[in-house]
């Protein structure tokens, strides 16, 4: 059974042997062939998938949105809470410090 090749840390020597940490040598060249083998994977599986279709949006042109989650907030009088948040005013410390 063949070991599965591991990757190095980001703080590890780099394998290439240039006596740098892996991630300022090849990090960013390995992140990015892998980008490229994962890009690859997903559009040779998109074929096989069946295409979907876009639903009719609702309105003139504009994307059509679930409801919103309706949550109970007894504090608040119908849709508008109309007193916001009032201003108060500490009293100043008196005294010597």
């Amino acid at each position: 059974m063949a070991t599965p090749e591991k990757t190095p840390g980001r703080n590890d020597p780099c394998p290439c042997g240039s006596g740098r940490k892996y991630k300022q040598c090849c990090l960013a060249k390995d992140e990015a062939a892998a980008r490229e083998a994962r890009a690859k994977q997903v559009a040779e599986a998109k074929p096989d998938a069946p295409p979907e279709a876009p639903a009719p949006a609702a309105g003139g042109g504009a994307t059509a949105r679930p409801p919103r989650h309706q949550t109970q907030q007894p504090w608040k009088k119908g849709n508008v809470n109309a007193r916001g948040f009032q201003r108060m005013s500490a009293p100043r410390k008196v005294g010597s410090g």
